[in-house]
């Protein structure tokens, strides 16, 4: 981190020093995590915190002079507290560069309201990592070959060894949106906004770690890549809007993917719980195997995505209306103000004469002269 010029001295461990400094004290606390890698009596514990842990070996058979290939998979466990922990320091730190580099320099250049600001800067920071997010899942799915074959999702349940890049992008994951609560505060968000932020944040780590924990990465992931792509356009669209007001044409196709990830989500769900699932061979529930193939664990997975998605969906309404409003008042004000009857008409632009005869009720005629003088 640059050193930064600032007018005011804030009293140390103060709200406002913590806030305006909280991305230096955290490098502080993520260097000493890797500095305990140089110690042999700390380097245990260091790694802990910076590489993933579970791994298990396991040999593939080749048709190359019959020797097995060795091949390293992970499970999870409790050593992944401490992982997401150290990456969620990771995720504020890059959280304050992009801020600052990137996001504060283009908002002076706009000279936007205070709600436009806050929702920019949200905006700003979600686009990052949805594009992000979304190249590194398209990536895993087509060297995992999850798309070409649907079965996978439940073939062989469960799934409890996962591929390295597969356990690394949900540890990111879990980091990420666990680091978004801290955020609220570091980023001064407005009273009026954290309850709407603190919904998606806690369905996502609600979502996430349930496919983690219970071995359904598979199907998450699957879900994961079109809606991070729906939510990237979204945020997108509204970054151009805060930077020309006119530019709206990728609302349009943001809705219209909205609705089909909506029907994709709903359909692979029903799916892998209503259908793949239950008709696998291992039904049970063991907590030491993994295995949560269950009906009551499967309805309440699929009525929690039921229920997500229906409430994703009554948003989406109430943004259309919301935004038709505005369109249908800005419309009416247009016609107001281009209206003939707003025009002086050429019958009262000749001195409120009518056919060459003075009217009645003009003051300007001699009879209300008279009558005022008498």
């Amino acid at each position: 981190m640059g050193f930064r010029k600032k007018n005011k001295s804030p009293p140390v461990l103060s709200h406002e020093f913590v806030i305006q400094n909280h991305a230096d004290m955290v490098s502080c606390v993520a260097m000493i995590i890797l500095l305990g890698l140089m110690f042999e009596v700390t380097a245990k514990f260091a790694i802990m915190f910076i590489t993933v842990q579970y791994n298990v070996t396991q040999s593939l058979d080749t048709d190359v002079e019959d020797k097995p290939d060795p091949v390293n998979f992970y499970k999870y466990g409790a050593k992944d507290i401490a992982t997401v922990f150290f990456y969620l320091l990771i995720a504020i730190i890059l959280h304050a560069l992009i801020q600052e580099y990137i996001l504060d320099k283009i908002n002076r250049r706009l000279h936007l309201s205070k709600t436009k600001h806050s929702k920019f800067n949200e905006s700003g920071q979600l686009a990052t990592f949805y594009l992000f997010s979304f190249i590194w899942g398209c990536s895993i799915l087509t060297n995992e070959d999850f798309v070409m074959n649907p079965t996978f999702l439940w073939e062989g349940y469960p799934h409890i060894h996962m591929a390295f890049q597969v356990k690394f992008f949900y540890i990111c994951q879990i980091a990420y949106w666990f680091h978004a609560l801290p955020e609220l505060y570091f980023q001064k968000v407005r009273k009026e906004d954290i309850p709407r932020q603190l919904y998606y944040i806690g369905l996502y780590i609600f979502h996430i770690t349930g496919a983690y924990v219970l071995n359904l990465h598979r199907l998450g992931l699957v879900l994961l890549v079109p809606h991070y792509l729906v939510e990237l356009l979204f945020h997108a669209s509204r970054l151009f809007y805060f930077s020309d007001e006119n530019k709206q044409k990728g609302f349009t196709l943001w809705a219209l993917l909205f609705v089909i990830t909506r029907l994709l989500t709903l359909t692979v769900s029903v799916l892998t719980f209503g259908f793949g699932l239950s008709r696998t061979d291992n039904q049970g529930f063991s907590l030491a195997e993994g295995n949560f193939n269950v009906l009551t664990v499967r309805m309440t997975c699929l009525s929690a995505i039921c229920l997500t998605q229906a409430w994703m969906v009554w948003k989406f309404i109430n943004f259309q209306l919301k935004k038709w409003r505005e369109q249908s008042q800005i419309q009416a004000s247009k016609k107001k103000t281009v209206s003939p009857k707003s025009r002086p008409s050429k019958k009262e632009s000749r001195g409120g004469s009518v056919n060459g005869v003075m009217k009645p009720d003009d003051k300007t005629s001699p009879r209300a002269r008279k009558s005022k003088a008498s």
